[in-house]
């Protein structure tokens, strides 16, 4: 029987989302990957322990993470209707729709017949009554924004969900949606942009302005690049790692320059006390409100975790990691 470490508390930092009253760790756990029907329940379940543990009480999910679709929320909720179900007060449960959910005109983007049935849906898989937060995963340049927006408003009407967020909205489609939301009275709560040391691009849309504008949070992800940015491709590519296995990461993007970037990076993070990986999410985390994990196993979340002792940066330290990147 799982009962949870009485120290979790003690170590994991809490940061307060956008102008909410909700204070959010400051890593979540991303069940993206490695939660699906063809990876090991033991070792996914054993994951999410030692997360919770770890002062980690934000769990973010969508309807089509797996393989297959709709299995990551399944096998999480094998785990929150059993072990877990004693803390669900201390949970926040995060799920998404917007992308290619089931055959069908019905079953992708932004249609409010989309969104009230993907939700239903995912409830229903993870055995719960609601989810604290329902994205919408991401913007739908075909069906008004309106109807999205007030279908993500009467979510949190019927109890479904009790706050919304939005996910890869460019900063103009953020102000708008904050908008129509804040006019509902159901304010935007929370954006989850792709966001890493690599990859800045809502930095040049001013996004993070937009969010303190607006009195929203953030949770990035990919923080990591994919993996990238560890120490995992610094010495080749190994035969059990994501380039290998999945089309998100492919291997012939691990090029020459790329393992020169990383053992660049590398260096500055040895200075700092840090492995190549938690420096790049302390990165992250100077902007961010959380930053979204992913693991295959729970000693990469104890890792990460560990992140948070020096998230401190000098202006030294940035401008080494701007000129490592070229």
């Amino acid at each position: 029987m799982y009962i949870a470490d009485a120290n979790r508390y003690k170590t994991m930092e809490y940061k307060r989302c956008g102008r909410s009253g909700l204070l959010l760790p400051r890593m979540a756990l991303g069940l993206w990957h490695n939660f699906g029907s063809v990876d090991s329940f033991e070792n996914a379940k054993t994951m999410l322990f030692k997360a919770f543990d770890l002062g980690i009480t934000h769990f973010d999910l969508a309807n089509n993470y797996g393989p297959v679709y709709g299995s990551a929320e399944e096998t999480f909720g094998r785990v929150i209707s059993g072990e877990l179900r004693p803390y669900r007060d201390e949970l926040i449960i995060s799920t998404k729709a917007g992308y290619d959910m089931w055959p069908g005109p019905y079953g992708n983007f932004g249609s409010r017949k989309y969104l009230m049935a993907s939700l239903d849906q995912s409830l229903n898989r993870m055995k719960l009554d609601y989810v604290d937060i329902f994205y919408h995963h991401r913007p739908d340049p075909d069906t008004p924004l309106e109807e999205t927006m007030n279908a993500l408003s009467d979510i949190v009407r019927q109890g479904k969900a009790l706050y919304v967020g939005i996910s890869n909205y460019n900063s103009e489609q953020t102000r708008a949606a904050a908008k129509i939301l804040a006019e509902n009275k159901t304010p935007l709560l929370i954006h989850q942009p792709r966001y890493n040391i690599l990859d800045r691009h809502v930095e040049a849309d001013d996004l993070f302005s937009v969010l303190d504008e607006v009195g929203a949070g953030s949770i990035c992800f990919s923080p990591l690049a994919q993996g990238i940015l560890t120490d995992r491709y610094l010495h080749g590519i190994p035969s059990d790692s994501r380039a290998t296995r999945n089309h998100f990461l492919r291997s012939d993007s691990i090029t020459a320059e790329t393992v020169a970037r990383s053992e660049r990076l590398a260096a500055i993070a040895a200075g700092r006390g840090q492995s190549l990986a938690q420096m790049a999410l302390a990165w992250v985390l100077r902007n961010a409100t959380t930053v979204l994990i992913g693991a295959s196993r729970p000693q990469q979340i104890e890792d990460n975790v560990a992140a948070l002792k020096n998230l401190d940066f000098s202006e030294e330290e940035l401008q080494a990691i701007d000129t490592a990147i070229g």
